[in-house]
């Protein structure tokens, strides 16, 4: 596996804030569709923490998880298949 999740949740709190438990969701997201080999296969790369996070800096605005599913939106467009690994909802508390 190349996410390491503690790496991947401390630059996601960096970068774009939330909650622990909002970020952790979409650690497990990441971790989920790296295990799945997914995105591999359509992009030809490994999912990184470094792709996780660059992607998640291109969506317009929000949360950790408002970008995750703006990114997966956009997978969703391009390949198919990345439903599964929207998040639709987390507790906040």
């Amino acid at each position: 596996m190349f996410i390491d999740p503690e790496r991947l949740e401390a630059r996601l709190g960096e970068e774009f804030g939330g909650s622990a438990e909002e970020r952790r969701v979409v650690v497990r997201q990441a971790v989920d569709l790296a295990d799945a080999g997914r995105y591999r296969d359509d992009t030809g790369y490994t999912l990184t923490t470094d792709i996780v996070v660059s992607e998640l800096a291109d969506a317009p605005e929000g949360t950790p998880a408002d970008r995750w599913n703006w990114w997966i939106g956009s997978l969703e467009i391009a390949y198919g298949g990345y439903g599964r690994f929207r998040i639709d909802r987390y507790s906040a508390t």
